[in-house]
């Protein structure tokens, strides 16, 4: 080959190259730019949403968790004046208990009820029993009565969400919640009459509907607090 046209290819080659660097700054750029407008678009959403930040991979938060540590914290420090943030109110844990009156005929009742509160909230409940024999209602010492189950972290702000956004839209006639049914130490007690509100319930496969008492414990030290911090949670009060 000759002298020309070697030069003539090396400059072709030299030309490519430079066109291929040149496109692979660009989709650097391109790049660049996405995972800015991703990241201001998890702090703010422009419908007007709420957008909480990403958790890194392997790093699961609750929704509920997020929301209380990334605005609701700070909203109660500024409205009650709290200097630090452990001040704060917070939730400590919310306690389940379903009633099953129906033990005293058939036993087999409560295996029943404490599996379909394992389902609702993902954790093995505790079979509760009589303390005492009282013989007008047939109930012998140590029968099992119901059963009961204490969430923590984070499956308590996923039971919590779950309650707020699904079960409680499915009551039926369903008017929000008593705003007065705190215990005057930031504790907050409320009652469904039907477990089956709840998605986790094929209400094809239910033998019998039961009603759930739900304790929701805070670290709040007036109702007023405590009021607040499960306003911030989108309790439905009246």
């Amino acid at each position: 080959m000759s002298e020309a046209g070697k030069d003539k290819k090396a400059a072709k080659a030299d030309a490519a190259a430079k066109a291929d660097k040149a496109e692979k700054a660009a989709r650097g750029k391109a790049q660049a730019a996405a995972n800015k407008a991703a990241a201001a678009e998890s702090k703010s959403d422009k419908s007007g949403g709420e957008r909480f930040e990403t958790p890194k991979a392997g790093e699961y938060k609750p929704r509920f968790k997020a929301r209380y540590e990334q605005q609701l914290q700070a909203a109660l420090m500024e409205k009650f004046g709290y200097t630090n943030k452990f001040q704060a109110p917070k939730l400590e844990k919310i306690v389940i208990n379903m009633g099953v009156g129906e033990a005293t005929q058939d036993t087999k009742k409560v295996q029943q009820a404490a599996r379909d509160l394992a389902l609702i909230a993902g954790q093995k409940p505790v079979i509760t029993k009589a303390k005492n024999a009282i013989s007008n209602f047939k109930v012998r010492e140590n029968m099992p009565l119901g059963c009961k189950v204490t969430l923590l972290r984070d499956r308590m702000y996923e039971f919590l969400d779950r309650l707020v956004t699904m079960a409680l839209p499915r009551v039926r006639d369903f008017r929000g919640l008593n705003g007065k049914s705190f215990d005057g130490r930031g504790n907050y007690s409320m009652g469904l009459k039907e477990h089956i509100v709840f998605p986790e319930i094929d209400y094809d496969k239910v033998e019998s509907v039961w009603g759930m008492d739900i304790t929701v414990c805070t670290s709040a030290k007036t109702d007023d607090e405590a009021r607040e911090l499960l306003r911030g949670f989108q309790f439905p009060f009246v």
